[in-house]
């Protein structure tokens, strides 16, 4: 099972690199396996193209190292991904990118509004995308300072730094970490034409969407 989930943590690291949702070896990729408890996440500073399923690595709930075939480091953001998993069992990948026009917003500490419907399927209880404040890359403060943004959405923006996104697979945690970054990308292009804020969606009608019946 761990080799099924390593693969998809390199296939969507991967993916994102190529979606241009991260650059320079940027981001990190983590799934948790609900049966061990185990999770598998990106080693540090590797470039995607040439990473393996055996360069992922494993490593617990605490964060301690349980497998790495090739001695690789997890992730330096290793605290962020056990933070969350701790913090919401509900939880089963982590996504967090380095996207351009979502990354400025970030920079800004601006919070997305919901300028489109799409932002219904992000889990933003509140009615838009929340910002987590600052914490130095790597450290427990940044790792503590995702939880309560997180406790109301499934995705956030991490002050002058990134995205960070969670679902119950790193497929639907690197789409709603697209969308982040559509809805960055739209919400700049609306404010540089407008000259002031757009009108936005109400929470409360976010809600209220449904999959029509026949």
């Amino acid at each position: 099972m761990l080799e099924t989930i390593k693969e998809d943590v390199r296939r969507y690291a991967l993916q994102a690199d190529r979606a241009g949702l991260c650059r320079h070896r940027s981001g990190n990729f983590s799934v948790r396996d609900t049966a061990t408890g185990l999770i598998c996440i990106t080693p540090t500073g590797m470039d995607r193209e040439e990473m393996t399923t055996d360069d992922i690595v494993v490593i617990d709930m605490e964060g301690h190292t349980v497998e790495s075939l090739h001695d690789r480091r997890p992730t330096s953001e290793l605290m962020m991904h056990t933070a969350i998993y701790r913090s919401r069992s509900d939880v089963r990948a982590v996504a967090h990118t380095h996207s351009r026009a979502a990354t400025a917003f970030a920079v800004m500490n601006k919070e997305i509004p919901a300028i489109v419907y799409e932002l219904s399927m992000l889990g933003c209880k509140e009615g838009y995308v929340p910002v987590a404040p600052y914490g130095r890359p790597g450290t427990r403060a940044a790792a503590e300072n995702v939880l309560a943004p997180l406790a109301i959405s499934d995705v956030a923006l991490m002050q002058a730094h990134g995205v960070v996104a969670v679902a119950d697979s790193l497929k639907e945690a690197l789409l709603k970490a697209s969308y982040v970054e559509e809805l960055a990308d739209i919400y700049y292009r609306t404010l540089t034409v407008l000259g002031h804020e757009p009108p936005t969606i109400p929470a409360d009608e976010l809600e209220k969407w449904k999959y029509p019946s026949v």
